[in-house]
């Protein structure tokens, strides 16, 4: 077989190669801020075995007759402080990123947003790749560092759907990218912005927290973990550590950033219930620094890659009042990448390489 009949064998085989499905999931929002909608999505949320990790048993009666009642209401009035025309915000960004993304990409590939809960769903994304014919699809959680009850769960999900198929494309899953340098460069790009403008007497990075018994579940030796100085560095019996992942994420940007040390904080946010949760926490660490006379506070959310109830709600209002009811002067939250050029960036390299 000469060259030139090889070379056009190749390209026809080319041409019939089916498309790259990538499927962008992020982890959801109701479908509206009133209280029956709120409901329905705290339900499903936390009756996710992965997010309250209780058996069947104890987790319904828990979900359905104690936490969805009473704190669908409350919950529906901070979502309405957050909700825009268009919107949630965290679909509002999904939707300008599955474009964004689309676009960059070409047409050799499909990008479709999912929501772990509620719409648009992670089914309804995976039933359109069904029908399209797909050589290979790519799942990007959209969670900086993994946690068995954030990737974890996207990956049960989708795994649950996929297992149904007769004919599978080959799968790929995007684990973590909390070390991705575009990730990093976007957040320090905007923490720059700020930086900037004014000095600051200290950094806080905080995280969404989990309870620590999930970050204990999750170290397979049973030996290594102590939440505590064991996550001061990342290797291999640690990596897949939710902690060690965010202090380490707090450790790239610290560098790139140019933050003394002393100055700056790696604590946890979001707490519910009464179990004891990864420390330290956030609301406490802001009256401690209080205490020691910091009077200004410039605060990231390197957790989250869209701005949110728990970013623009918690951090950038509840997280002030506090600072501010304690002696302090400034606080600024730093907003998440949303839908910047640098993160689509990112996107791109996760999807390709």
């Amino acid at each position: 077989m000469t060259t030139d009949v090889l070379l056009e064998s190749q390209s026809n085989t080319n041409m019939m190669v089916g498309k790259t499905g990538v499927l962008i999931v992020n982890l959801g929002t109701p479908d509206s801020p009133n209280t029956p909608d709120v409901r329905k999505y705290l339900r499903q949320f936390l009756m996710d075995g992965r997010v309250i990790d209780f058996p069947y048993i104890a987790r319904w009666p828990l979900v359905n007759l104690i936490i969805a009642p009473f704190r669908a209401p409350k919950s529906a009035k901070i979502y309405k402080e957050v909700w825009t025309p268009q919107g949630s915000p965290l679909k509002v960004y999904g939707q300008a990123v599955e474009k964004l993304l689309q676009d960059a990409l070409g047409d050799e590939y499909v990008v479709k947003l999912g929501m772990r809960y509620q719409n648009p769903s992670v089914e309804v994304g995976m039933e359109a790749f069904k029908r399209m014919g797909l050589s290979k699809i790519v799942v990007v959680p959209f969670f900086p560092q993994y946690a068995s009850a954030s990737t974890g769960s996207v990956y049960e999900e989708v795994m649950r759907l996929f297992t149904k198929w007769q004919v599978m494309p080959e799968l790929r899953f995007v684990n973590n990218f909390m070390s991705h340098p575009k990730f990093i460069a976007g957040f320090v790009q905007l923490g720059k912005k700020y930086m900037s403008q004014r000095p600051y007497d200290h950094y806080i990075f905080t995280y969404h927290g989990l309870p620590e018994r999930q970050i204990r579940k999750g170290d397979c030796t049973k030996e290594v973990c102590k939440l505590g100085s064991c996550c001061d560095t990342l290797n291999n019996m640690n990596q897949q550590c939710y902690r060690a992942q965010c202090f380490e994420t707090t450790r790239l940007l610290v560098k790139q950033l140019g933050i003394e040390e002393g100055k700056y904080t790696t604590c946890f946010q979001s707490r519910l219930g009464n179990d004891p949760w990864i420390k330290p926490y956030t609301d406490k660490t802001i009256v401690e620094l209080t205490k020691k006379g910091v009077k200004s506070v410039l605060a990231f959310s390197p957790s989250f890659v869209s701005d949110c109830l728990e970013t623009t709600i918690e951090i950038g209002d509840e997280y002030r009042e506090i600072f501010e009811e304690n002696g302090g002067e400034h606080w600024q939250l730093v907003e998440s990448l949303n839908d910047s050029p640098i993160w689509i960036e990112a996107l791109v390299d996760m999807v390709k390489k």
